[in-house]
């Protein structure tokens, strides 16, 4: 509670001591989850955050759903200013950057503590990273942990190959060629489509999704491999940020931190409530077998492994800060 007074306190203190001059501006921020995901009401509560503490001088219209641009075209448009803002799961551009998967390796961070003592060790080095690309970090929030979603019972590896495996980034396509399936990529927004139509059969991704996506209709079995929990992350194009007046940066960074904290404990909380409604919905949700299980972490490994070839010593001063005491 703490930390949530205090960001309240400083955004009415940067509110109070700004006067806003500059003419009205609209930001459309595009957002490749549905409405109705917990990214998106975050994002929209922070784009109200961001109206009002303006007065009205900087208005953020958010555009879910992929309405705007697809996923995998928000980043480029932030880039490029064709937007000003908008949402992106930057470990989708992992080909740009190695490091930009750092929260998508395997069995690395697996609970909601880990991951943002992850979070801690990364952020600076991506922050840099963005800011070499015209883009200013405004704030991230976790998934819940990623499972493993099929249309059958899979006790093995061996009962993966061949399946169609919808991935979104770099760890997934790998963990498709090491257990034997075939990966498609496919945006959120397609996720009800691909597997109506047989286009996909399996997907590692979160209960939020699933749920979101009504998935049982496809899908009969999510196994909780609590494997990573992957970051959405909110982006500004860095010379609108940087053309912006301090006091609209003061509070667009006090509505920033105020989204953080709500989606972080938004996530923690959707967690069971999704799970519980796969249940209801007939899935099987639970843990996958020990013999599974144990494949899958041997493919963290070597994935591991392999994303701190590709990284270097950026990669492994990461990794040793997050294992540090």
């Amino acid at each position: 509670m703490s930390k949530t007074t205090k960001t309240i306190a400083a955004g009415l203190a940067a509110t109070a001591l700004t006067t806003f001059g500059a003419a009205a501006e609209t930001w459309d921020m595009p957002m490749a989850y549905s409405a109705t995901n917990f990214h998106s009401a975050t994002g929209a509560e922070f784009a109200a955050c961001v109206t009002a503490g303006t007065g009205g001088d900087l208005e953020i219209v958010t555009h879910p759903g992929g309405s705007l641009f697809a996923g995998g075209e928000i980043k480029r448009a932030i880039q490029t200013g064709q937007v000003n803002i908008g949402e992106r799961l930057l470990s989708g551009h992992q080909n740009e950057n190695a490091l930009f998967g750092f929260d998508s390796i395997p069995f690395l961070a697996t609970s909601f503590e880990d991951s943002e003592k992850l979070w801690d060790a990364a952020k600076g080095p991506l922050t840099e990273l963005l800011a070499e690309q015209n883009l200013h970090l405004l704030y991230a929030v976790p998934w819940p942990a990623q499972g493993l979603y099929f249309n059958k019972e899979i006790n093995s590896v061996a009962d993966m190959a061949g399946l169609k495996f919808r991935s979104y980034n770099n760890a997934t396509a790998r963990l498709a060629e090491l257990s034997g399936m075939l990966p498609v990529q496919i945006e959120a927004a397609e996720i009800s489509q691909a597997f109506a139509t047989g286009v996909a059969e399996s997907m590692v991704s979160s209960g939020s999704t699933g749920y979101d996506r009504q998935v049982w209709e496809s899908l009969t079995h999510f196994y909780e491999v609590d494997a990573w929990l992957p970051r959405n992350y909110v982006l500004v194009n860095a010379e609108a940020w940087n053309g912006l007046e301090e006091g609209t940066q003061n509070v667009i960074n006090g509505c920033a931190t105020l989204a953080e904290y709500a989606g972080d404990w938004r996530s923690v909380q959707y967690t069971d409530f999704t799970l519980t409604e796969l249940a209801k919905n007939g899935m099987f949700v639970g843990p996958a077998g020990d013999g599974l299980t144990a494949e899958l972490k041997e493919f963290g490994v070597t994935m591991t492994n392999e994303w701190l070839e590709n990284t270097g010593d950026a990669g492994q001063a990461i990794v040793d800060a997050f294992n540090a005491d």
